[in-house]
């Protein structure tokens, strides 16, 4: 499978282009022949640390919906997260939100790439490392990114997610 098969990812290549994301990183999306729909599944394929893979988490924030990027290293604390952006509540959303939200399904959302642009949340622990990698939009895809790059294509805000 080529990257130009699949529509969604198309359209994070877009996003990404459109975004001002490196076109060098950019031209690095991969297809792996396998799906890679968990942070150890993804660095194990990729040959890198845990925490070098953003996994793009989508949550319900009393309702609306809310990308988290956050390291594989660790996991989001929903409590904290709803206090950074003065939610309620803040949870998993199902599958079906996910999907309508994203245009994508779990497992494979990238950062970019949506119908519409969401709320983003960067884990200021990616900022560690030189390079990140992230989905990009199916289970099989990833690209290379960094923090600050990550940041600046979604509109996201640094936090402490964890």
């Amino acid at each position: 499978m080529s990257t130009a098969t699949h529509r969604n990812v198309e359209l994070v290549v877009a996003a990404l282009t459109a975004g001002g994301a490196d076109p060098s990183r950019v031209a690095r999306m991969r297809v792996l022949p396998d799906a890679v729909t968990t942070a150890a599944a993804a660095a194990d394929a990729l040959g890198v640390e845990v925490g070098q893979i953003a996994n793009s988490l989508v949550f319900d924030a009393d309702g609306d919906p809310l990308l988290v990027l956050t390291s594989g290293a660790h996991r989001v604390d929903t409590a904290k997260v709803a206090q950074i952006v003065g939610a309620r509540r803040v949870r998993r959303a199902t599958p079906e939100f996910v999907r309508t939200t994203t245009g994508q399904t779990i497992g494979g959302v990238a950062p970019v790439g949506h119908p519409q642009p969401l709320r983003t949340l960067v884990d200021r622990a990616l900022e560690a490392y030189d390079e990140v990698w992230a989905a990009g939009g199916i289970a099989h895809a990833v690209f290379p990114t960094t923090f600050t790059e990550l940041v600046a294509v979604t509109g996201g805000e640094p936090a402490d997610v964890a």
